[in-house]
């Protein structure tokens, strides 16, 4: 019968017996793809830490404005107030709590920022994905109406859409989403490119699966990796871009809020109240900072090259 001593290294469970040939054997549990991912993200301490705060902002979005029994939109006598134990952000030049304020903001500006970069990741998923896989007259028409829309900056698609459409949650999405999927799609076209050459999509061919199964069946689920990395890169990007509308006045209108909007009023008075700016600027770049952290963790976690390496 085979012996076998259980020990632990690396945080990793490793089973060492002998064969029948009595050489020393090495065994591991198996672990799937994303197990495997999740184990290494687990040994990333600044991935983790950016991903547990920005749980702990969800959750105080959540449950924030009801930790307080001051409403986001009651304006009261204590005006301009700084931090204390009853207004814990102080209160602005209306008197409005910023504490319940600020998390009524983080509501929207995560929403927005959440929404608009899954809407970019998955546009630019389809249309990359079709452009790289029929390649032709199809990926040419694609990619010059890419390179067209690239010569347009950003920001001032983004700002005649909320100039045409008028203010709100929706029309901020849609500003951020008009010209957000170009990065994605290059990035998946140039993938889909390398992947269509590959055995396993000759071999469905043969079997007969049809274009749109081979697509979305076999080759996009191979780019899942990759396309969750970008999409937790895609959110800071949006939530700046939310962020910087509201703070010209082209965002969430009063008396509803964001981070933007509330860095915009306490900007007017930051040598007086410098708090009003200050908090939202802390959280809008924390919240940046946690995001890219948590995207370099996931990049290197879902690499299919460091898969089963021990560090």
């Amino acid at each position: 019968m085979e012996e076998y001593n259980d020990t632990y290294h690396e945080h990793m469970f490793i089973r060492v017996g002998k064969d029948p040939s009595g050489m020393e054997a090495v065994t591991r549990p198996s672990l799937t793809y994303y197990q495997d991912a999740w184990r290494r993200l687990k040994e990333n301490p600044v991935a983790m830490a950016g991903l547990i705060l920005i749980a702990v902002y969800v959750l105080l979005a959540i449950l924030g404005p009801f930790m307080v029994q001051f409403d986001f939109r009651t304006n009261s006598p204590s005006m301009d107030e700084p931090p204390s134990i009853t207004h814990w952000f102080g209160t602005d030049t209306l008197g409005r709590d910023l504490w319940a304020r600020t998390w009524t903001g983080a509501r929207v500006s995560l929403t927005i920022g959440g929404i608009a970069a899954l809407l970019n990741s998955c546009i630019g998923v389809v249309i990359g994905g079709i452009s790289g896989y029929f390649g032709g007259a199809i990926d040419m028409a694609i990619m010059r109406t890419i390179d067209v829309l690239y010569g347009i900056p950003y920001m001032v698609t983004a700002i005649l859409a909320m100039v045409v459409l008028g203010p709100g949650i929706g029309t901020l999405i849609i500003a951020l989403v008009m010209t957000g999927w170009l990065a994605s799609a290059r990035v998946v076209r140039g993938q889909i490119l390398q992947l269509r050459e590959m055995e396993f999509v000759l071999a469905a061919r043969i079997l007969g699966a049809s274009h749109m199964r081979i697509l979305f069946r076999h080759m996009i689920p191979n780019l899942l990796g990759l396309v969750i990395t970008n999409l937790t890169m895609a959110v800071p990007y949006a939530i700046f871009a939310e962020a910087f509308l509201s703070f010209i006045g082209l965002g969430i209108q009063p008396p509803y809020s964001s981070w933007g909007q509330l860095a915009r009023y306490g900007s007017q008075n930051f040598r007086v109240y410098p708090w009003q700016l200050f908090i939202p600027a802390f959280f809008i770049s924390t919240t940046m900072l946690a995001l890219n952290l948590l995207g370099d963790g996931l990049r290197d976690a879902l690499d299919p090259r460091l898969r089963g390496t021990v560090k």
